[in-house]
């Protein structure tokens, strides 16, 4: 394990810096995101006309001066290198997506950044389309019309915010992330790195305040405080499209572990892949909102709107240039899941632990076990209760790991008689 300098330390660190600014300066969300006002004229044409956002472009220079400048200062080939060429490498593709806004030139760069549904994920045999399509099929035989489920709870926005205020202290003390009602947003629910925000004319269900608080604010709130407090390497508090993958995987599997995720929320991941696929395939936005529309009945039209948004948000509304990034909510959770088995597997939980320093990617691990050695980063000190008494995960874990073993086709032959006979019935 290689001993860096403080000349290199110090090299890193305005590296870091430089890559902190050039990412700040290129905000995919905030950029791609749609006025209100663009949902109200759709529906006032009665859903019959495709929506006209309109974008305001980033000047990518600054930023590119910024990633060429840290370039000059990354000279080895030590994990901690390869990580920050990694980040130069992902603030160009971000910079260039950027400056393709509302044309079919920002769908590539969203390819390259984000991955298409067309790439294989795990072990390389399956893709993120394969695998949506097969979880679509499956939650379709569990909808709410075969299943005799309980009602959700419905709450308000503000409901919500009361629950979430009496809630949060516990996990974050004074650090406590500031939750906000407001209808400045399109989805449901954002957040920021200090906020959870939330839509005043939405409707919220009783799982929604558990998936809030495990997925936004102890996974993604939780690693931009933990990245921040670093006395160095301040890009580790910052989101980017390079650690999104493995930021929303591990958001998602924090909604597993703590069973706050239900089959309508994990079918509704599975169809914004497949929504994905049929955009990069030519259809347009009434296409897209039509499928979510017959996909739930029970959402309304406003929500199938949202999803239908995200899928063009920043491409062509008419169809044939996605926004891929949806996709990797599937990918990520897969590839985090066999991580986590692994590190189950080597017996070592400071691997856990390790994926909760900042915001990562899987692949900048050993970047991090390095400077973890060195002491040149803090361990986390805002972690989910699944993740810092590990008993459950473990246990969890080695059952799946277990299971994996477990030919379950033949399993299922042994029933098939006593589930066909109670279909029947």
């Amino acid at each position: 394990m290689p001993e860096f300098s403080e000349k290199e330390l110090d090299r890193f660190d305005r590296a870091a810096t430089l890559l902190f600014e050039a990412e700040d300066r290129l905000p995919v969300l905030k950029s791609t995101n749609w006025d209100r006002s663009v949902a109200d004229a759709f529906f006032a044409a009665d859903a019959k006309e495709l929506p006209k956002p309109t974008y305001t472009r980033i000047d990518p220079h600054p930023s590119g001066e910024r990633i060429k400048a840290a370039r000059e200062l990354i000279d080895g080939d030590s994990a901690v290198h390869q990580w920050l060429l990694r980040l130069c490498e992902t603030g160009e593709q971000t910079a260039a997506m950027l400056a393709s806004i509302g044309t079919a030139g920002f769908c590539v760069f969203s390819n390259e950044l984000y991955g298409s549904p067309q790439q294989p994920i795990a072990d390389g045999n399956v893709t993120t389309l394969d695998l949506a399509r097969r979880l679509d099929g499956l939650l379709s035989e569990f909808d709410e019309g075969t299943l005799k489920l309980e009602k959700p709870v419905v709450l308000t926005a503000q409901q919500l915010k009361a629950q979430l205020d009496a809630e949060l202290p516990e996990h974050f003390g004074a650090d406590t992330p500031e939750v906000i009602v407001t209808g400045e947003v399109s989805a449901k629910a954002a957040a920021g790195r200090d906020y959870v925000k939330l839509r005043e004319d939405a409707s919220f269900s009783d799982l929604d305040c558990s998936q809030l608080l495990q997925h936004e604010a102890l996974i993604h709130i939780a690693t931009g405080f933990n990245g921040s407090r670093h006395d160095r390497f301040q890009i580790l508090g910052e989101s980017h499209p390079g650690n999104a993958r493995t930021q929303e995987g591990l958001a998602v599997f924090a909604e597993f572990i703590t069973g706050s995720i239900d089959p309508r929320r994990f079918r509704r991941l599975a169809d914004r892949v497949i929504a994905i696929d049929m955009s990069a395939n030519g259809a347009d936005f009434i296409d897209l909102y039509n499928f979510f529309r017959e996909k739930s009945t029970r959402d309304a039209p406003f929500e199938a709107f949202e999803s239908a948004r995200r899928v063009v948000r920043g491409g062509l509304v008419d169809g044939g240039a996605p926004f891929t990034k949806d996709g990797v909510y599937l990918s990520g959770l897969v590839e985090v899941h066999s991580y986590l088995r692994a590190a189950i597997r080597a017996g070592d939980t400071r691997l856990i632990e390790l994926l909760f320093v900042g915001k990562i990617d899987l692949q900048d691990l050993e970047a991090m076990d390095v400077l973890a050695h060195q002491e040149l980063i803090k361990r986390p000190q805002f972690m989910p209760p699944w993740a810092k008494d590990a008993r459950y995960l473990l246990a969890y874990l080695s059952y799946s790991t277990f299971l994996n073993q477990i030919d379950l086709g033949q399993v299922a032959a042994r029933y098939t008689d006593l589930i066909t006979a109670q279909t029947l019935r």
